[in-house]
């Protein structure tokens, strides 16, 4: 599948979404599995890409559903954690 109007959708949303859009990178990857798009924003823009309890995202990943059924193919998302971020990091009281 060399149609790439999933990642280009993806950069559409995503940019309007965070305060640091020249910090976006996707990568595309095509497999037996369907389409894996790899999303990687600025360290400060994870909040507004995850949303609260992960809606912001699931809704992201719902719209490239429908992006993927109109393309006939299967459309993944994962977010990558960005360098620096502090996440899962133990604070000093013990949480996380």
């Amino acid at each position: 599948m060399t149609n790439t109007n999933d990642q280009e959708f993806l950069a559409y949303l995503v940019k309007s979404l965070v305060d640091h859009p020249e910090d976006i990178r996707i990568e595309r990857k095509v497999d037996e599995m369907g389409v894996l798009l790899t999303l990687r924003v600025h360290r400060d823009d994870m909040g507004q890409i995850v949303g609260r309890q992960g809606s912001t995202a699931k809704s992201i990943r719902a719209l490239l559903r429908i992006v993927g059924m109109k393309n006939n193919a299967r459309i993944n998302l994962k977010i990558e954690e960005p360098e620096g971020s502090l996440r899962g990091i133990p604070l000093a009281d013990g949480t996380v």
